[in-house]
């Protein structure tokens, strides 16, 4: 039988309608659960919580010296939400687990940070005009905001891994840290990483460059605040890196499949690196095809960050590349170092559940 489309003449099963249906209201339901947690991240709330044991709404509300109505509905949409567990008498409770995903920011696992991203009002028109002219948005078109999100959302992992598991992993470069080297991070966000390094390394002298206003606006109050004297910030692209060999070692987090020219960019570290120095990059993990990716049971989450995020902001010149958030994968960096004059690539799997580390060599 042939139907015009969109008549809602053809039979289905209702209990196959039903389920479809459900799956899409219940990504509704994270998209607001996601807020919640947001709000519980930035008003301490979760903090509150931490260790408290079982709470009514009026004594969390002395705890955090917020207002008790507002917080018993938040605290029943967390516990519908299997968050908190709820106990008879309107007693809810953060467990130990609970607390480490969502309570304590040192954690590896702490991921309350990276909910509820806030967008500029005009987000969505644009990236719907992206889907017509092929250009993307940059990072600094998501407003101050998006620097202080990608830092809450990526700490976590710098804060646990980088100075105690990654660099140790890597050959000889905690030697030349502690007798004191040059080192430069490209897409350097918010400086976080350069703090920590600047804080277990200040014999070394440190420089990050990032495209985004926002983000080193961010750094330079980090550095500014803490202060550290050997760390230094520029507000360019990669490939206004130094011409000549500057720097021992190289740092990429998270940031070179955002890049509109990923090439030119490792290209660039490389000319700027001595040739017994080291690149680092961190980024997603991911594979060369599809059908891999799936097997990644937060590939949907992935992929739809790649069109509002990652991929956008690879889109957002005419020739961008357009690698998106799970690009950068094993075999792609492996071609695009050599094809850059790199001739070692190392791959470290140091127990982080969202990223690889490549250690690449002249």
């Amino acid at each position: 039988m042939s139907v015009a489309p969109g008549t809602g003449a053809v039979e289905v099963d209702p209990a196959e309608l039903g389920a479809f249906s459900f799956l899409l209201w219940n990504y509704k339901q994270g998209q607001m659960v996601s807020l919640m947690v947001h709000l519980g991240d930035r008003l301490d709330i979760y903090r509150a919580l931490d260790g408290a044991g079982p709470v009514t709404a009026a004594e969390l509300a002395q705890r955090s010296g917020l207002h008790e109505r507002w917080l018993l509905e938040w605290l029943r949409a967390n516990a519908a939400a299997r968050l908190l567990t709820y106990h008879e008498g309107d007693r809810f409770e953060l467990t130990e687990v609970g607390a480490r995903v969502l309570a304590r920011e040192g954690e590896l696992t702490f991921a309350a940070g990276a909910c509820h991203e806030p967008r500029p009002a005009d987000h969505v028109e644009r990236l719907a005009d992206a889907f017509r002219t092929g250009i993307g948005l940059t990072y600094d078109d998501l407003g101050v905001e998006a620097a202080h999100h990608v830092e809450r959302m990526l700490g976590p992992s710098a804060r646990a891994l980088l100075v105690p598991a990654v660099l140790p992993a890597l050959d000889g470069v905690v030697a030349k840290l502690e007798a004191g080297a040059d080192v430069v991070d490209v897409g350097c966000g918010a400086g976080l990483a350069l703090a920590l390094l600047a804080e277990a390394f200040p014999a070394s002298r440190f420089v990050g460059y990032d495209l985004s206003r926002h983000a080193i606006d961010a750094a330079l109050a980090r550095v500014e605040a803490a202060g550290f004297t050997n760390v230094t910030f520029v507000n360019a692209r990669a490939e206004e890196l130094p011409d000549t060999p500057t720097f021992d070692l190289a740092l990429t987090f998270d940031c070179i499949h955002d890049m509109t020219r990923p090439d030119r960019a490792i290209a660039a570290v490389r000319r700027c690196l001595r040739d017994d120095g080291t690149w680092l990059a961190k980024d997603i993990r991911g594979a060369d095809s599809f059908a891999e990716n799936l097997a990644n049971p937060m590939a949907a989450m992935m992929y739809a960050t790649s069109v509002a995020t990652c991929m956008s902001s690879s889109m957002s010149e005419p020739d961008g590349l357009g690698l998106g958030t799970l690009g950068f994968h094993p075999a792609v960096v492996d071609a695009m170092a050599r094809a850059a004059g790199f001739t070692r690539v190392t791959v470290h799997d140091v127990g982080d559940p969202a990223n690889l580390y490549y250690e690449v060599r002249p």
